[in-house]
């Protein structure tokens, strides 16, 4: 059997694995019997429990991303460039529950190097909603203050809630992924376009701080 074969069986085991047990509670052996191959298989393809679970860290990342970045139709409006995206994003989580809880809950609670690999595929989707969202911004013509200042931190939310709302998704029977990604889209773009439109909240003169 090919080399890359071998290894994606054994990845896809491993995602399995470390996905529905845990990094800790997951072990080599169960890791190669779910393969269908011997321990010292798996040693010699990946030389240790920590750099498997990276490599899966990894190989999940860039699947979740590019799942995002081709769920994106150049050239429609804004609103439904963020709605393709946010709808590939959810559906992607939740056709692959083991490796969403790789990168959402395992990696992130195991300290380095596992966080820094799911800090980097973050940064990435957040470049890129920083991008759908100053697109927006532009085609509304606002004002240079919002796409200046505001951008990066309104992607920073939108990630971080839609981080969330999958994890809601997955573990909610009877909810699909393109409901949750409406949910977040009716939350999010109601306030942007508001937003975009110049009509932004603030708070009273009377209120503290």
């Amino acid at each position: 059997m090919p080399r890359a074969v071998r290894e994606r069986q054994m990845m896809d085991a491993a995602v399995q694995t470390f996905g529905q047990r845990g990094y800790r509670a997951a072990s080599m052996d169960e890791i190669a019997e779910l393969a269908g191959v011997s321990k010292p298989l798996v040693y010699l393809y990946l030389n240790s429990k920590e750099e498997l679970f990276t490599a899966c860290i990894r190989r999940e990342a860039s699947a979740l991303v590019e799942a995002v970045r081709a769920g994106v139709e150049p050239g429609v409006p804004a609103d439904h460039q963020l709605w393709n995206g946010l709808r590939a994003f959810f559906t992607h989580a939740a056709e692959n529950p083991d490796g969403w809880a790789v990168l959402h809950h395992q990696a992130r609670t195991h300290g380095e190097p596992f966080a820094t690999e799911v800090a980097a595929m973050r940064t990435e989707i957040i470049g890129f909603v920083t991008y759908l969202i100053g697109a927006a911004a532009r085609e509304a013509a606002c004002d240079a203050e919002l796409a200046e200042r505001e951008v990066a931190g309104l992607a920073h939310a939108l990630v971080g809630a839609a981080e969330s709302l999958a994890g809601w998704g997955n573990g909610t029977p009877g909810v699909s992924a393109k409901e949750t990604a409406a949910t977040l889209m009716n939350f999010a773009w109601a306030g942007l376009e508001n937003l975009m439109n110049g009509q932004r909240w603030a708070p009273s003169p009377g209120d503290a701080g």
